[in-house]
């Protein structure tokens, strides 16, 4: 994963774990909105990760800045197939969190070829998926 991240100019982040980072030579790590607490702890011991948040409603997305995050992961926006989702954010939803923070935003759920181009003038600094990249 490290060198075709590398070839691809792509970040490469860790679920929530700073020992399988470390063991993949990732660039950071993503943590469950459950785990954003345990962010400062993890700056101290890793300061040169990137480390991104999962954020479902403002709260998180306000624990997310306190905390240190570098950017969160907003979801889901769209209905997804995912057993953890919730009800989709939809892009109103997504637009209020988006601005409610100055951190960059990613947005995943239900992300797909034919609704990728809707999120265009969201606010968010990019998309993230895994449903829409599985063949």
């Amino acid at each position: 994963m490290r060198a075709i991240a590398s070839r691809q100019g792509l970040v490469l982040l860790a679920g929530a774990h700073a020992s399988l980072a470390e063991a993949i030579d990732a660039d950071g790590v993503h943590l469950p909105e459950r785990m954003v607490a345990s962010l400062p702890d993890l700056r101290a011991e890793h300061p040169r990760y990137l480390i991104t948040t999962a954020a479902h409603e403002l709260a998180a997305i306000e624990m997310a800045e306190r905390r240190g995050a570098d950017a969160i992961v907003v979801s889901p926006v769209f209905p997804s197939n995912s057993p953890s989702a919730g009800a989709p954010l939809g892009l109103e939803g997504l637009a209020r969190l988006v601005g409610a923070t100055t951190l960059p935003v990613y947005a995943l759920g239900g992300v797909r070829a034919h609704n990728a181009a809707s999120l265009i003038d969201s606010g968010v600094a990019g998309l993230a998926a895994v449903e829409a990249l599985a063949s």
